[in-house]
């Protein structure tokens, strides 16, 4: 299938956003408690790079600006509209904006518009050729060039955000002030009428200022563009730090089908960050921990941590939690511990983690000089320096020159050695460690901080990124009416290239008989119209004669009540092993494929991986060999391997098959038993969707 491409975002057609050559208020303010009033003062904070207009109809004014009645009173047409006035009012400023030649709205009215009428405003706007930025949206944001639409404070800095909640993003600002760093650029969503998260992320791609992405993104819409998005931010060079709400979704619903567990909307995302080279994050703590470190002065180039301490409780501490992120703390060398051994006392270990053993409370130049020993080794891809340093001139506030000369000198060893330096204090805000902030150096309050950020950041910069994905276009039309039971998923599935077992569907004891025969035994016996048939006792196998199947089938009738049945041949490869596979149907990222360890246990391991449908061999494998029970496919413990290559082409037809059946919100074969002679499919079902309702999104 053809890839297809986005077109490269048009940088000037989002100067009106960023940087307006005229910018109007509508619904100004000069009250402090109101919105208008906070919307007025940060676009005057701007007035010397642009014309600012403030509207409101009562009249007024603020710091000497005053107040037109309407957008018709201004002398000439704003770039910018920024809408603050009541969600009855807001259509007309929009009307009347687009009439004068504005080029962006920015809606920050919320009320209780509809989603219906959040479309109307948008394809007002957009029919006009302009654009619309919410509505019910907290502002923008520019500190390159000066523009502050929105409440609250936005610190200069390097990192672009896009947030669909306005609270998270004034978290979000406060903690990278606190950590050293602040903000290139903000986009406030809110109900995405016309700009949409890929959008805002896209805008922020081709922003020299903007060296860290963060976003927080609730609404996909279109994933797949989503996925194109970031994957294009990942080329560029701009780590993408994204959080996302809906772990837990999977925990709080019934699922139809093993898939629609293990398929959750975040296992999605996750999937699709993985594949795009971006990062799905936990917190906004995590968030900032991990961008101070990507845009730290060096990046690490691999996993291996030097670390050193001033005791060696906290050097131990700090070894187990980089190890517990899977990081490594390797041996130092003879000649690298002999040179650390050089500024340490007597007798003190100069292992991996390095025990300072008093050295840097003796002269605090040691901290430089071990630091530069474990930089200038090679043994390392980045160092942790843990413990006491930055907190001397509070105890000795004669010490606070040396300590900030120290700081400086350890900025410089990682200029000099290209190699990234982390620091876990037990101080907060001292000079030194502002000194060091102001370097670029990652600053840390807790050494679990550190271990997550420097995780992260070697994650990134390892990340290989895949080719982003295709729009889904079926290979044939869809066959509608396909109600999801096994009989028919088995013969659409066949048809698709996927085997199954000689079988017979009976309704009677006879029947069963008489297939057993033609089949020839052992066979097994399941009933049909049960979701999860091995718990209800809807399955027996390895039935060897007829009286054998006769019990079963009357048992199973007792127990499950079933009408309809299915006699297959027993199959038991020797070295076969159990996969599942299926297929969920997001709203926003269309069919997403999963492949499993499966049978029975398929729930309890949960040992899957995801990937957007349809793949490719080398996706089909690659999704394979990535499964912790990876080993058993490939051959473990002189057993021979399974045919990977049937395998990897079974996982391509269902993806295909769900590309080509829309109809389907999930499809599911489990067990899928794979051998060292090819695949069977030994059962499947899928989910109908359910009928689309007015106001659905396509």
């Amino acid at each position: 299938m053809p890839q297809v491409t986005d077109s490269p975002p048009d940088v000037t057609a989002w100067e009106p956003l960023f940087d307006p050559r005229c910018v109007a208020v509508v619904g100004a303010s000069d009250n402090p408690e109101k919105w208008g009033y906070r919307l007025a003062v940060g676009a005057l904070s701007g007035r010397h790079r642009r014309t600012v207009h403030l509207v409101n109809r009562r009249g007024g004014s603020l710091r000497g600006v005053p107040f037109l009645p309407t957008l018709a009173a201004l002398p000439g047409a704003p770039e910018h509209i920024v809408v603050a006035v009541p969600r009855a009012g807001v259509r007309q400023v929009v009307a009347d904006g687009v009439a004068a030649g504005a080029r962006w709205f920015t809606v920050i009215t919320s009320g209780s518009g509809t989603a219906a009428e959040d479309r109307e405003l948008a394809a007002l706007v957009t029919a006009h050729g302009a654009r619309l930025l919410g509505p019910n949206c907290m502002g923008v944001v520019d500190t390159d060039s000066e523009l502050r639409l929105t409440w609250g404070d936005f610190p200069r800095g390097n990192v672009g955000m896009v947030s669909q909640s306005g609270n998270l993003a004034l978290e979000t600002a406060r903690l990278l002030a606190r950590a050293g760093q602040g903000v290139s650029r903000f986009v406030s969503l809110g109900n995405q009428a016309d700009v949409d998260a890929a959008d805002a992320l896209e805008a922020l791609i081709p922003h020299p200022p903007t060296r860290v992405i963060a976003a927080y993104v609730e609404d996909f819409r279109d994933g797949r563009r989503m996925a194109r998005t970031l994957a294009a931010a990942r080329a560029a060079g701009k780590p993408v730090l994204l959080l996302s709400a809906g772990r837990s979704e999977a925990a709080g619903r019934a699922a139809a089908s093993h898939t629609g567990a293990l398929v959750s909307a975040h296992a999605t995302v996750a999937a699709v960050c993985r594949d795009a080279g971006a990062l799905l994050l936990n917190s906004a703590g995590e968030l900032i921990d991990t961008a101070v470190a990507l845009l730290a002065p060096a990046l690490p180039r691999g996993r291996r941590v030097a670390v050193a301490g001033d005791s060696g409780g906290q050097g131990a501490l700090a070894a187990d939690t980089l190890t517990a992120h899977d990081l490594d703390v390797p041996r130092l060398s003879p000649d690298t511990a002999a040179a650390v051994a050089a500024h340490l006392p007597p007798g003190a270990p100069a292992g991996n983690p390095v025990d300072l053993a008093g050295a840097g409370e003796a002269d605090l130049g040691n901290y430089v000089r071990v630091s530069g020993a474990l930089l200038a080794s090679g043994e390392a891809d980045a160092a942790v320096l843990t413990g006491y340093f930055g907190d001397y001139a509070t105890a000795n506030a004669a010490q606070e020159q040396r300590e900030c000369e120290t700081a400086r000198e350890l900025a410089a060893l990682v200029a000099a050695h290209d190699r990234p330096l982390l620091v876990h204090s037990m101080a907060r805000d001292t000079a030194a460690l502002s000194v060091l902030r102001a370097h670029g150096i990652p600053v840390y309050e807790r050494i679990e901080q550190a271990a997550v950020a420097l995780a992260n950041a070697v994650l990134w910069q390892r990340s290989s990124p895949r080719p982003p994905p295709a729009q889904v276009v079926p290979h044939s039309p869809s066959r509608s009416g396909t109600d999801g039971s096994y009989p028919a998923m088995r013969a659409l599935l066949r048809s698709y290239g996927v085997d199954f077992p000689e079988a017979a569907f009976v309704h009677s004891a006879d029947e069963a008989a008489r297939a057993a025969r033609r089949i020839g035994y052992p066979v097994v016996l399941k009933a049909m119209g049960l979701a999860h048939k091995t718990e209800a006792g809807g399955v027996a196998l390895r039935l060897r004669d007829e009286t054998a199947l006769r019990a079963a089938f009357a048992g199973m009738v007792a127990v499950t009540g079933a009408s309809a049945f299915v006699v297959e041949a027993m199959a038991a490869p020797p070295h076969a092993v159990e996969l599942i596979a299926g297929v969920r149907r997001d709203p926003a990222f269309g069919p997403v494929l999963m492949a499993g360890m499966g049978g029975v246990t398929a729930e309890l391991l949960a040992d899957t991986a995801l990937a957007l449908a349809p793949l490719t061999v080398d996706r089909a494998h690659d999704l394979l060999r990535s499964l912790r029970g990876a080993p058993l496919l490939t051959g473990w413990r002189g057993a021979p391997g399974v045919d990977l290559d049937a395998t990897a082409h079974a996982l391509i037809a269902l993806g295909q098959l769900a590309v080509d059946h829309p109809e389907l919100s999930e499809i599911e074969i489990n067990p899928l038993l794979c051998h060292p002679g090819g695949v069977l499919a030994l059962d499947a079902h899928a989910v109908p969707a359910a009928p689309r309702t007015k106001g659905d999104r396509p």
